[in-house]
């Protein structure tokens, strides 16, 4: 597994509510939830490494294995 790193993250609890319903709704936790937005967002504005990007594919192959079965 690759080594991930933590922080602490302030958010709203507007924004928190938020993340929750909609990880709710895609069956993950919050922090996976928050870290697939991140992920799309970096994607998208090119900011993602070639290195990141194998990392999170992985990530993403083991999450949608989690919520297959």
């Amino acid at each position: 597994m690759a080594k991930r790193d933590s922080f602490l993250l302030r958010l709203s609890p507007a924004t928190l509510d938020a993340m929750r319903r909609w990880a709710d709704d895609e069956f993950r936790s919050v922090n996976s939830q928050i870290e697939m937005v991140l992920q799309k967002a970096l994607r998208e504005s090119g900011r993602q490494n070639k290195e990141v990007k194998a990392v999170d594919s992985r990530m993403e192959n083991d999450q949608n294995l989690d919520t297959e079965g």
